[in-house]
């Protein structure tokens, strides 16, 4: 009998032992959960996306917590998840414009192109053979990378490039990170002119490539009445802090790449 009481009474008391050790650690080393953590990520969309700079949104809500992330920092939870999350912490929400992804090229149809490309239907696949089928180095490729890539189903290839709809799109940033050539970015939703080319290369070069690429004239800096234009590397560009939408610059391009956004449709020169 003793042979089988030992062992089960040595058992036993390691167990309690062990037991009463973890019972000891777990408050020695407790760390407070502030209840707001739970609340806070509840707010939240659950997207997971990434558009607000962490890794997802359990990461966002102890940013917010600890005062790193500002509580209207969810780009796809707009307004009611930013006025939620600051109900919560007791604040107020900083009034901020809902961004929307722009992409800065038109080529498509009217880039010129170097072979036809008959491999895997993704942007990143094109580019490593001979640096994609384009010969404008900076021009969408075409392939819906970005289109895979988008959750709310926002951006669409029309007509060989990539054009996004801003009534879905939620600055979730997926596509920028998905496309390999780098010619998306985020805008705020006011803002209707854009300057859809991302070419660097000298005017008489790109003539030869692209009918819509910009050659770096200066006739919209010439004519924009607020100084928000500047050509730099031989691609103009728009401060948008300067820019009132005006559209002189729009109608002032030979190349009619910089378009308003609110007559936008897409045409193929000539």
């Amino acid at each position: 009998m003793q042979t089988f009481v030992m062992p089960v009474l040595i058992l036993g008391g390691l167990g309690l032992f062990f037991g009463l050790l973890l019972a000891y650690g777990s408050k020695i080393f407790h760390v407070d959960r502030d209840p707001r953590l739970d609340e806070i990520v509840e707010a939240l969309p659950g997207a997971n996306c990434g558009g607000c700079g962490y890794s997802g949104c359990s990461a966002m809500a102890n940013a917010i917590l600890r005062g790193e992330a500002q509580v209207n920092g969810c780009p796809v939870g707009g307004k009611a998840c930013a006025e939620a999350i600051a109900k919560i912490m007791g604040v107020q929400p900083a009034t901020t414009e809902r961004l929307v992804a722009h992409v800065n090229c038109r080529g498509g149809i009217n880039a010129k192109r170097k072979y036809e490309y008959d491999g895997i239907q993704d942007c990143f696949a094109a580019s490593k053979v001979a640096n994609g089928p384009l010969e404008c180095a900076y021009g969408c490729l075409g392939f819906g990378t970005c289109v895979k890539a988008c959750p709310y189903d926002a951006i669409h290839i029309v007509n060989g490039v990539a054009e996004v709809d801003s009534t879905k799109c939620k600055a979730c940033s997926k596509c920028i990170n998905a496309c390999p050539r780098h010619i998306i970015s985020l805008v705020r939703e006011s803002q209707a002119v854009f300057v859809s080319c991302s070419s660097h290369q000298k005017g008489a070069e790109l003539r030869k490539i692209c009918n819509i690429g910009c050659i770096g004239c200066t006739l919209c800096q010439k004519n924009c009445p607020t100084g928000a234009i500047t050509i730099t590397d031989n691609l103009a560009s728009i401060d948008y802090d300067k820019c009132i939408n005006c559209g002189k610059c729009v109608s002032v391009c030979p190349r009619k790449l910089i378009i308003n956004a609110n007559e936008h449709v897409v045409v193929k020169n000539d």
